[in-house]
């Protein structure tokens, strides 16, 4: 490792940190009546303080895929970072408006976290921020996009995200808004593992160097089919592989204290599996 690029990687790290700062400004700019500081420092809202750091690392997702890949040299590079990563926070952004208006539109979600301090609601939040990241990764880490790609990747990831919940809402008998509306942190949990268990696996689909949307919608339309298919199968391999004699459902609604280390083994668990589907795609 030469002198020259330690100097040049330290430049990118600059320009990375800027685009942190713009990102915490842009936040606050979209939820104007949230008190960032009190909220955090004062309030001790752990709901609010993990949604926020589900943003950051979505927001840390998304810049990299501007700075991961061959220098087109420092000029364009920095110009690059300047331009996805300001794309990224603004898709970030607007998928946190989706979130509130389709996934959990059966609740207000800045009372949830800021009133109500619902860790439920703000482990859901944070698992959208990190699956709209990883799919706004795969839509520029590969060669041959552009922003409008990256613009209309997004897009499909938020439809397939409404998927998601939808087919979630089959495989398991009960309502997850109604839980999570009940502070139900472990059931938010196993909720928000699903999220960015199919963000990951589209964020592989989307990554593949861009030839063309018809190969483009192939890979990912695979990946997240696969990932729809596994989600039913999962859960139930962790109700009666992982917790043998004891059911998930029980752990999770019926008892007067929700299990939360069931919820944390269910999204582990989907996660998990994404993962290793990724390995043998």
């Amino acid at each position: 490792m030469t002198i020259d690029t330690i100097l040049t990687s330290l430049v990118y790290l600059a320009a990375a940190f800027l685009l942190f700062f713009i990102g915490k400004v842009v936040f606050q700019l979209f939820h104007p009546k949230i008190n960032m500081k009190h909220e955090l420092v004062e309030a001790d809202n752990a709901a609010f303080a993990l949604a926020l750091t589900g943003y950051y690392t979505g927001l840390l997702l998304a810049i990299g895929s501007a700075i991961v890949g061959p220098s087109q040299g420092l000029v364009t590079d920095l110009i690059n970072i300047g331009l996805y990563g300001l794309l990224a926070i603004l898709l970030l952004n607007l998928a946190a408006i989706f979130n509130d208006k389709v996934l959990l539109r059966h609740f207000e979600i800045n009372k949830e976290l800021i009133k109500d301090r619902n860790a439920g609601t703000g482990a859901v939040e944070a698992a959208n921020y990190i699956a709209t990241g990883l799919i706004v990764y795969g839509a520029v880490v590969g060669e041959g996009g552009s922003w409008l790609t990256a613009i209309i990747i997004w897009v499909a990831g938020q439809l397939i995200l409404l998927l998601t919940s939808l087919v979630y809402n089959l495989i398991v008998p009960y309502s997850i808004h109604k839980q999570i509306e009940k502070d139900n942190v472990a059931v938010g949990i196993g909720y928000a593992g699903a999220i960015i268990s199919i963000g990951n696996l589209v964020r592989h689909g989307a990554q593949y160097d861009f030839t063309g949307w018809e190969d483009m919608a192939y890979n990912i339309g695979i990946e997240t089919g696969i990932g729809l298919v596994f989600l039913p199968i999962v859960r139930f391999a962790t109700d009666r592989i992982l917790l043998p004699g004891r059911s998930m459902t029980d752990e999770l609604v019926n008892q007067d204290k929700p299990n939360l280390g069931v919820g944390l083994l269910e999204g582990f668990a989907y996660v998990g599996g994404s993962v290793l589907i990724t390995y043998c795609l």
